[in-house]
């Protein structure tokens, strides 16, 4: 398949398995993409260099802690050099802290908005030189439903996955006649390894998240990439600016 044949991105928070930016990168690699792919974890990162390498994909696999600004223009100087140009971005790490606004620290709230969104205005600032010089590219920022609305437990996040939707909009106004186009992703409940954890708690209590949703079940982190393979792809040309909630309905509710 190829979907994404010679195109070359940039997938960070890519290590852990199952994870969202796990499953985008094998998604990429069984489309032809060339990976550039990052996290703090190496020995994670490790696995899924090799993983990929094994799909058939050329892969540089990077340590980076995505609040760090030069870091990221490192990365992207990387790809470049690697890789001669910068197609895609899918900015993907994150971290979420759950539980009510009177028990947050200022600590919390830095650093969720660090690593949540000051990451996300870091790399798409950092790779838009870089894709403009390529012709044109996408960026895929992974929000959250927990950005569209209020929900208990999650302000802080919330706040950040916000603004995540918004800075898709400003780039996708700003940038389109660069050829670049940007939107926003935004999962509901996905059965990841934030999920495994409290699968281990509560086994029941998680059966029950997964019944709250419409369609019966936590969503895969394999649904959440095929979102962001499309639009990633030249098959959403004419999609900017906009987000794509994969949630099984929760959100409709």
């Amino acid at each position: 398949m190829s979907r994404l044949l010679n195109k070359v991105a940039i997938i960070t928070g890519a290590a852990s398995n199952p994870g969202l930016g796990y499953a985008s990168a094998v998604r990429f690699a069984e489309e032809g993409a060339k990976l550039v792919i990052t996290d703090i974890d190496m020995q994670g990162l490790a696995v899924a260099e090799k993983n990929l390498t094994a799909l058939g994909a050329e892969v540089l696999a990077m340590e980076q802690n995505v609040v760090d600004e030069d870091r990221w223009q490192q990365v992207i100087d990387a790809t470049v050099e690697r890789f001669g140009s910068l197609d895609i971005l899918v900015n993907n790490a994150g971290i979420a802290l759950l539980r009510p606004i009177s028990e947050y620290t200022t600590a919390d709230y830095d650093l969720q908005m660090d690593v949540n969104i000051r990451s996300v205005f870091y790399g798409c600032r950092k790779a838009l030189p870089a894709m403009i010089a390529s012709g044109g590219g996408s960026i895929v920022n992974m929000s959250s439903v927990a950005g569209l609305r209020g929900l208990p437990g999650v302000s802080v996040y919330g706040i950040a996955k916000a603004g995540v939707q918004n800075l898709a909009k400003t780039i996708a106004m700003e940038h389109a006649a660069d050829g670049i186009r940007c939107n926003s992703v935004h999962p509901g409940l996905i059965d990841t390894n934030i999920q495994n954890d409290a699968r281990r708690d509560n086994y029941d209590e998680f059966v029950k998240i997964g019944e709250s949703v419409p369609w019966g079940r936590m969503g895969f982190p394999e649904e959440v990439a095929n979102c962001v393979l499309f639009l990633a792809s030249d098959e959403a040309n004419y999609v900017t600016g906009t987000e794509l909630v994969v949630d099984g309905g929760l959100m409709a509710k």
